[in-house]
């Protein structure tokens, strides 16, 4: 029987940062190193940008990632799954090409994988939106629709020994599934090892969350060396349990309960998480300490797989503007009070149009509504945004703030306003044979 597999955890997200995954690569002793960087809005943001030009769209620190860690993955034989590759996966795989290359690095083998991308067959078609019911159609500007596929073509990928893959829009759990699949043999219907596996791709995903990020909380739940946060390992074996685990000496922490927040990260339904691969069962999970920095997962379960892929569709939603300002010392609440006082009227003197409007005191009221019981603080920020259809119509409302440096009330300092564009996205399910994934090899 084949032995156990390390799977290492290289990024969270889009920006996350990249001396964890060096660290993996140079002592983790894994064999594979994941990189999950897609989030439902990067894509959106990614699909703008490879609109403005062909060869972007992929993650912006695709090439940042891969001078990092290229030339040690190859050196020691382990073998980089990640969907970096954004809206342009194929352009991505030229970079980490050119990257190669750059250093004298020989014999790489990458696959880019694509089919994501649905937007043609929302043509025609009124899909129902899952958050509403609304017809896909009464969204404006649609920018993206790409599916969440599965684990299929990246073990196809491995099975023809691609070093590097790199992908679109992947349900982030099959990123770590695939190896698993690829190095014990395991059939894509025996769904029971299938759960198992996306539990350990759920469990890593999101990286540092799992090793004491998200879990550090003082004074009540503490964890030390957070400034060099380790990042996870998974020691996965045949039958699907796991060790979840971190690089010797790396800042953070993994226990049992650490795990168990990650466990229940973002998820509706623990005995029902739809994946594109399978319908996964976490509530018969069983989570045990087994040494420092160890901790054993098992029981996952698994059912059929559903007959229909979620697909994120981005679309943009307007324009926000915002202004701040910030009051400090004796009466700065009641002078902060004033400026919204100001702004608010001025907003409707001016006749600004917005659909949606807030005004807040930073340190007072701005995340938890109106203060019921506190000390009047020495210090305020102002903020009023606003959504707008249009970015001359947001940038207004910054412009109100900003006057208030001269035209009251006193002592207002660090004003700043900033206009942006809206990318909301919305979900539809469409039939598995609408979404076929393709991959492109490319050797260096």
């Amino acid at each position: 029987m084949k032995k156990a597999v390390r799977i290492g955890s290289g990024a969270g997200y889009s920006g996350d940062r990249i001396e964890p995954a060096l660290e993996l690569a140079e002592k983790g002793n894994i064999q594979y190193l994941v990189f999950e960087c897609l989030a439902e809005r990067t894509i959106a943001l990614a699909q703008q940008a490879k609109l403005k030009d062909p060869e972007k769209g992929y993650d912006p620190l695709l090439v940042d990632r891969m001078e990092a860690v290229l030339r040690v993955c190859r050196e020691k034989g382990i073998r980089i799954i990640t969907n970096m590759g954004a809206a342009n996966p194929i352009a991505g795989a030229n970079k980490i090409a050119e990257v190669a290359r750059a250093r004298g690095i020989e014999g790489l083998k990458i696959a880019a994988i694509t089919g994501d991308d649905v937007l043609e067959h929302l043509k025609g078609v009124d899909f129902p939106l899952m958050e509403t019911g609304a017809p896909v159609s009464s969204l404006k500007n649609i920018v993206s629709a790409n599916a969440y596929l599965g684990a299929s073509p990246i073990v196809a990928a491995l099975k023809e020994n691609a070093d590097v893959i790199i992908t679109g829009r992947v349900a982030d759990p099959a990123l770590f599934l695939a190896p698993l699949i690829h190095e014990f043999g395991w059939s894509m219907e025996d769904w029971d090892l299938l759960g198992k596996g996306t539990v350990v791709g759920h469990l890593l995903e999101c990286a540092g969350q799992i090793t004491g990020g998200y879990f550090a909380d003082p004074p009540v739940k503490n964890v030390a060396g957070l400034a060099r946060l380790g990042f996870p390992i998974a020691e996965v074996s045949p039958d699907g349990s796991a060790i979840i685990t971190k690089a010797e000496n790396s800042g953070g922490k993994v226990t049992a309960r650490t795990c168990k927040e990650q466990l229940l990260y973002e998820i509706h339904d623990p005995s029902r998480y739809l994946t594109p691969d399978v319908v996964a069962d976490f509530s018969a999970v069983t989570i045990t300490e087994i040494g420092p920095d160890r901790v054993q997962i098992n029981g996952g379960r698994g059912r059929p797989k559903t007959d229909t892929l979620k697909v994120s569709v981005g679309h943009v939603e307007g324009h926000i503007g915002e202004g701040q300002i910030s009051y400090a010392g004796p009466g700065a609440l009641e002078r902060g009070q004033l400026a919204l006082d100001i702004v608010r009227e001025r907003l409707s003197l001016a006749g600004v149009r917005t659909q949606e409007l807030r005004f807040d005191l930073i340190g007072l009221d701005a995340i938890h509504g109106p203060a019921r019981s506190m000390g009047v603080p020495r210090e305020v920020r102002v903020r009023v945004a606003g959504r707008t259809d249009t970015a001359k119509e947001a940038a207004r409302i910054g412009n109100e703030v900003e006057t208030l440096y001269t035209n009251g009330p006193a002592g207002g300092g660090g004003a700043t306003k900033a206009t942006r564009e809206v990318v909301a996205v919305a979900s539809i399910l469409i039939s598995r044979d609408t979404a076929t994934p393709k991959i492109h090899y490319l050797g260096v």
